[in-house]
């Protein structure tokens, strides 16, 4: 079952929601290379790379590219996400530098992006974290001066106990702090819509000529932000037979139809991607087009392939993505035409690095 996110709704220091496009620039510099004000500038404008040994590995006739994530500022896509939202509430006056509290319930990555802006623009950061996260992202929002607080894994999304509980109670207890809800914060989907979605068709129409569009795009699932963001961008822009892929690992509940869900949640090593008791508010399964999951094992062993083969130095939810589509361009009706055609553009996000997970035993074998 599927619970609805209302867990944030009635709380006084919750930003609220906007709707449509976003007025914020893109992210970023842009334009030719420059000094820039700031770390912050850094944030996305990460490099589509070509996947050729495993693509010559599989028997693929399509393109296999990957969107390099773990390149940005602070090492993962919720950079991006961190700062959309900072960026958004200060616009409508809800944050102010020395004084605002930022509180956020993340799995590490948001965290650090969070950390990182908050270090920059001057804003308490303080970060609730299950205990089954990396300790290296715990070290990382630390050395940016964030406030780290542990909840047990085991605790349900709406207990008091969990992440979520405890960034509840604390929103109400902390004077001028606010909860961001990467959630439902609609910036976090807005922000892939406007700046990762054009990226991706610009390296490729860079690349392969003007006409290049995206056939395939695949993401594992936490918020939904990145999935549906991507999905709304690239459809909006070459047209809506986007083929969108969700990647699911075993253990979790997000997948649709539930039947492929199996004996439904069950404890997994997995990191960001995945809930099982819990929807986010900004995962719109309508945006995705078909679902497959993926295993602990499977998922850390294609991490390795990566990092050894393509000397793509990522996290296990990379690895997952990667495992999905292999899998689906191999099994599946719909996956083997598409890896069966030469010119067709797979593009799967790679979310986050090794950096994460260095002290991890799946890291080697």
């Amino acid at each position: 079952m599927h619970i609805s996110n209302d867990l944030y709704e009635s709380f006084p220091g919750r930003t609220a929601q906007p709707s449509g496009p976003s007025p914020l620039a893109p992210l970023g510099h842009t334009g030719a290379p420059r000094v820039l004000d700031n770390v912050l500038e850094a944030i996305g404008h990460t490099p589509l790379i070509a996947v050729n040994r495993i693509r010559e590995e599989e028997g693929l006739k399509c393109r296999l590219l990957v969107k390099a994530e773990y390149l940005s500022a602070g090492g993962s896509i919720k950079d991006r996400v961190a700062l959309r939202m900072i960026e958004a509430a200060e616009a409508e006056g809800r944050l102010t530098p020395r004084l605002s509290c930022i509180i956020e319930p993340t799995s590490g990555n948001t965290g650090v992006g969070l950390a990182l802006a908050c270090a920059v623009k001057g804003y308490r950061c303080i970060i609730c974290l299950p205990e089954k996260m990396s300790q290296e992202k715990v070290i990382a929002m630390r050395a940016l001066g964030a406030e780290v607080i542990r909840t047990p894994t085991s605790a349900p999304t709406h207990s008091p106990e969990s992440n979520m509980g405890v960034a509840a109670r604390l929103v109400k207890e902390i004077p001028h702090a606010v909860i961001l809800d990467q959630f439902a914060n609609a910036q976090n989907p807005a922000v892939h819509e406007s700046s990762t979605a054009p990226e991706i068709l610009d390296a490729l129409r860079a690349t392969y000529g003007p006409a290049a569009r995206v056939d395939v795009v695949v993401g594992g699932a936490g918020t939904g932000g990145t999935l549906c963001g991507l999905a709304r961008g690239l459809r909006s822009r070459t047209g809506e037979d986007l083929f969108v892929l969700g990647v699911d690992p075993v253990g979790s509940t997000l997948a649709l139809p539930e039947s492929l869900n199996g004996l439904g949640a069950q404890p997994y090593a997995l990191e960001g991607i995945g809930f099982s008791d819990f929807c986010p508010a900004n995962l719109d399964h309508s945006l995705v087009s078909s679902w497959i999951k993926v295993s602990d094992c499977v998922a850390f062993a294609t991490t390795r392939r990566l990092i050894r083969s393509e000397g793509l130095l990522v996290g296990g939810s990379s690895g997952a993505a990667m495992a999905g589509v292999l899998a689906w361009l191999r099994e599946t009706k719909e996956g083997r035409r598409i890896a069966e055609t030469e010119g067709k553009n797979v593009v799967v996000v790679l979310p986050d690095g090794i950096r994460n997970y260095l002290s991890k035993p799946w890291v080697v074998e």
